[in-house]
């Protein structure tokens, strides 16, 4: 293989690093913005089950206690 042949390679290589490596920093931050809508998500549930208000309310569906 020529040298030429190999800097090629090798800056080709170079700039799919540092793509995948921007494309891994954004998906850690996306990551991190859904794992706190969950939490807050599950924190909301949990409130909302300790006041008794936990079931989904549907327009089309009678209460239990008819």
């Amino acid at each position: 293989m020529s040298d030429q042949k190999i800097e090629e390679e090798l800056a080709f290589l170079r700039a799919a690093t540092e793509d995948l490596s921007d494309i891994v920093a954004r998906q850690g931050k996306e990551i991190e913005v859904l794992n706190r809508r969950v939490q807050m998500l599950l924190k909301r549930a949990a409130e909302q089950e300790s006041e008794g208000g936990g079931g989904a309310v549907f327009s089309d569906e009678r209460p239990p206690h008819y």
